[in-house]
């Protein structure tokens, strides 16, 4: 049965300001599974702490609140136990590139089977607007003291740093790029990572939609266009063609120029896509060969109330 955009939307309260860009994020989440026609119960979002926190309680499939900082581990762990599911991670870039930045390097290696999208705005603003990881150096926002003294983390860069498989920015103004996106970072097979720029017009009054619209540049020329342009429109391609060190070597150093892009031009869409690593799931598949058939999900722990799964076999395979 095709399931429409009305399914995937919850009853719950939304309480974010007027015009936060989490809303075009969660609704271009919603329009993504519905085309894909995913059912919500092969469907699972995972959320973090802070303002974007609440995105599993507004999207009708399984979800999961979990910690600040953690969000990779719970969904990663969700993603092994259930390789059938479809599993996203959504949290701020505080939540991930901050208190979770050694989980954000460590999910790289593995190459789970998954999407995670960062709401980026600059701020940790559900605590009053305190500079997050991705805030400029020397930027001063409404809500702080002094200039921000922390040189900023390129989150295109450390993603294609670390090891993700598919690494892409979107704008949460342009809803229908965003929600290609992320169709793409969905049916990738191996960990998906979109960072998703988005206003905070609570406590970020520098990077504003009137900002990214390109208001305030002085070049009329530059005046008529947004400072948001499609690296797909440019000829840009993402794509390691073959497992040769060169070739990877050259998609891995363009993609690293192309995020250091910012002011008065910022890039969107796919920056890196390499398919021809394998996602962790087959890699357990190739030491278990019935894990697909039988994974953790699947399989009864207890009887009568008692213990009955014996995981030493499984243990004992994956020493190294």
């Amino acid at each position: 049965m095709a399931l429409k955009l009305a399914d995937y939307k919850t009853d719950v309260h939304n309480d974010w300001c007027p015009g936060c860009g989490d809303f075009g994020i969660v609704n271009a989440i919603q329009m993504a599974l519905a085309e894909m026609n995913i059912e919500r119960d092969k469907a699972a979002i995972f959320s973090g702490i802070g303002c974007s926190g609440k995105t599993s309680h507004f999207i009708n499939t399984y979800g999961v609140h979990t910690l600040h900082g953690r969000v990779l581990t719970f969904a990663q762990g969700a993603k092994i136990a259930n390789p059938e599911m479809t599993v996203i991670a959504a949290g701020g870039d505080g939540d991930g590139l901050g208190i979770g930045a050694g989980h954000f390097v460590a999910a790289g290696r593995r190459n789970v089977d998954m999407t995670y999208i960062i709401f980026d705005n600059g701020v940790y603003g559900l605590t009053k607007g305190q500079a997050s990881p991705t805030l400029k150096l020397g930027e001063q926002t409404k809500s702080l003291p002094s200039p921000n003294t922390n040189f900023n983390v390129n989150p295109i860069g450390l993603a294609v740093a670390s090891g993700f498989t598919f690494v892409a920015r979107g704008y949460s103004y342009d809803i229908k790029h965003l929600k290609s996106l992320i169709i793409q970072a969905v049916k990738h097979k191996g960990l998906s990572f979109l960072d998703v720029l988005q206003p905070c017009p609570t406590y970020n009054d520098i990077n504003t939609r009137d900002w990214y619209a390109g208001a305030d540049l002085v070049d009329e020329a530059q005046k008529r266009h947004s400072r948001i342009y499609k690296l797909e429109e440019h000829g840009y391609d993402p794509v390691v063609h073959y497992d040769s060190v060169p070739e990877v070597n050259e998609k891995l150093s363009q993609s690293l120029i192309k995020s250091l892009e910012w002011d008065n031009k910022i890039p969107t869409g796919v920056f890196y896509k390499n398919d021809l690593i394998s996602p962790y799931t087959q890699r357990l598949q190739d030491k278990i060969p019935n894990y697909y058939e039988n994974p953790p999900a699947k399989q009864n722990i207890s009887q009568n109330g008692k213990p009955i799964t014996d995981i030493s076999a499984i243990l004992d395979s994956l020493k190294v």
